[in-house]
């Protein structure tokens, strides 16, 4: 069984809109080099991938845009309509930093297809496990509202089409991007089939979700866990946090498969988050998930690309995770790595997070 790697080029042609960093143009905003969602960060991704060996290792492939069948399980005909028409008229943006250029929609329907065809390949049994490298990012997309620079909920799609095909039901969904996943979460809220779990920096983006002590709604209380953590948590903490709290949730839910919604964004040197993760950290993340899958679900794992801006540190922190998903010897050394390791909170940090982490605890469990 092998690691599937789905990517495609035309994702990184996703562009649009006039942005200085994450500011609109205008007033005193001078214009700039656009918002910090790129395609330098994938594209940099797959060329480490070949320059160390690492795709020969991986079976790349690409896949079908997700039909309109598929989005409409998740976003209703109203939504979808204005983004083609606009997305036929040249371009626009619909909600919040979620600017598109002419085809925007048919590549936002093409990287949702990714994450379609990568939990395809694993639940049908062509791959162990699988990577879809994702643009533009989903996490944030409500059925009605993008924003957050995701313009469709790949991960929803994908599991909504899963479902509809009598491929799974029970599915766990484990969110590390650095950002609360709220997307995802209002989809699934009220659905005890799908487990939303996610691991983000307190109050960074949405400034208004991502507390604790949103369970979910109706049938689907219980079935939501929000782990909000402080700015400068840290490796240690991070792993922590993952065994005290996303573990036991996995374990005890029980999952036919387990997603991954895949940010970068808590890389220690990442211009929207400051949680000192390093590529370690995002390797050790992935050993913990993939342990989880072999016990609950015969290895079934499916990982969505989401955010992650800092063009140096992405490639290697993604490097280092699907690495580690194929088994593979070739590692990218991580020319950060000595400096994040030195710059690492002491131990009554730790300890400070550790108390929050066993709060947390007390109270989902």
């Amino acid at each position: 069984m092998t690691t599937a790697f789905f990517h495609d080029e035309r994702c990184l042609w996703h562009g649009g809109g006039n942005y200085a960093f994450t500011l609109p143009v205008g007033g005193l905003v001078q214009p700039g080099a656009g918002l910090p969602e790129s395609p330098e960060t994938k594209r940099r991704l797959v060329n480490l991938m070949r320059v160390t060996g690492l795709m020969s290792d991986l079976v790349e492939q690409s896949a079908p845009p997700a039909s309109h069948q598929d989005l409409r399980r998740v976003h209703p005909e109203s939504y979808l309509s204005a983004f083609k028409a606009a997305s036929d008229a040249g371009g626009g943006e619909l909600g919040l930093r979620t600017p598109f250029g002419q085809g925007g929609y048919d590549i936002a329907a093409l990287s949702a297809g990714l994450a379609r065809g990568a939990l395809f390949a694993v639940l049908g049994g062509q791959a162990r496990n699988a990577y879809a490298l994702t643009r533009p990012p989903g996490h944030h997309c409500l059925p009605e509202f993008p924003n957050g620079f995701c313009l469709l909920n790949n991960i929803a799609v994908a599991i909504r089409a899963a479902q509809a095909a009598g491929l799974a039901r029970r599915i766990a969904v484990v969110d590390w991007d650095v950002h609360h996943g709220n997307g995802t979460e209002a989809i699934f809220l009220s659905d005890p089939e799908v487990l939303t779990i996610s691991l983000h920096q307190d109050r960074n983006y949405p400034l208004d979700t991502g507390a604790a002590d949103q369970r979910g709604a109706g049938r689907g209380h219980g079935f939501n866990l929000n782990i909000p953590l402080p700015p400068g948590t840290g490796h240690a903490s991070y792993i922590e946090a993952f065994d005290r709290l996303v573990l036991p949730a996995l374990y005890r839910f029980g999952p036919e498969i387990i997603v991954v919604a895949c940010g970068y964004d808590a890389s220690a040197v990442d211009p929207l988050g400051r949680m000192l993760a390093s590529s370690d950290t995002f390797g050790a993340l992935t050993r913990r998930v993939m342990q989880a899958a072999d016990d609950l679900c015969d290895g079934r794992l499916m990982l969505a690309h989401e955010g992650g801006y800092s063009e140096v540190h992405v490639p290697f922190c993604g490097h280092a995770v699907i690495a580690t998903l194929a088994g593979s010897h070739i590692k990218a050394p991580d020319p950060l790595a000595a400096t994040l390791a030195a710059r690492q909170p002491g131990p009554d940090w730790q300890a400070h997070v550790s108390a929050h982490i066993g709060r947390l605890a007390e109270f989902f469990f």
